[in-house]
């Protein structure tokens, strides 16, 4: 229900329709603005984007230890030109439907994207092109465990089902900052896809 979205919710942000985000901390990020904010809770409107894309087997953690490192090999030069690539954020992970194969994502620099990119060494790695669409979303700190991130996705859900929103695709979970960031500085985010 997209009048919800635009009018319906109390905005925590004045004018936060007209706000547009496209970095955190110096580092590319998709473009992205949030129609409407509840709290942590925001709906977002969110621009075409290109990401490399590595699916793994196996639980949370080691996917995203391979899945990490493989697309952090790529950027840093494990590429057929040699080419180095400036890191983004945010790293996505989502999982698949019966929860044992992960999805890792690293967002493509729109620049890099233009220039060519150059083809990966490793055929597990995968070039998608996001298409621009809109998003509810969870940001909260710290160091989340799977449980935490599977029951923040189930609230999210509930929350935003009961306001008229249709989930389309999800959960991704989303980490924006280092590991050593001090973990209540850090963003992290649980978002669904939602149909137009």
């Amino acid at each position: 229900m997209r009048a919800w979205a635009l009018a319906g919710l109390a905005l925590a942000l004045g004018g936060a329709g007209a706000m547009a985000e496209t970095g955190h901390k110096g580092y590319e990020a998709p473009p992205c603005r949030v129609e409407a904010a509840e709290g942590a809770r925001e709906v977002r409107a969110c621009g075409a984007h290109v990401v490399a894309e590595v699916r793994v087997a196996g639980g949370r953690g080691s996917a995203i230890g391979t899945g990490f490192n493989l697309l952090a090999g790529y950027i840093f030069g494990a590429n057929a030109s040699g080419e180095k690539i400036s890191m983004t954020v945010p790293v996505t992970q989502t999982p698949e439907p019966d929860g044992k194969v992960w999805r890792i994502r690293f967002l493509m620099p729109a620049a890099a994207v233009a220039a060519g990119l150059p083809d990966p060494k490793d055929d597990r790695i995968a070039f998608r092109k996001v298409p621009a669409g809109r998003q509810v979303v969870e940001r909260f700190p710290g160091v989340p465990e799977t449980d935490d991130l599977a029951a923040r996705a189930e609230a999210l859900r509930a929350w935003a089902e009961a306001r008229g929103l249709r989930i389309s695709g999800g959960p991704h979970y989303q980490f924006y900052d280092s590991p050593m960031t001090w973990p209540a500085k850090r963003r992290n985010e649980v978002t669904f896809d939602i149909a137009p």
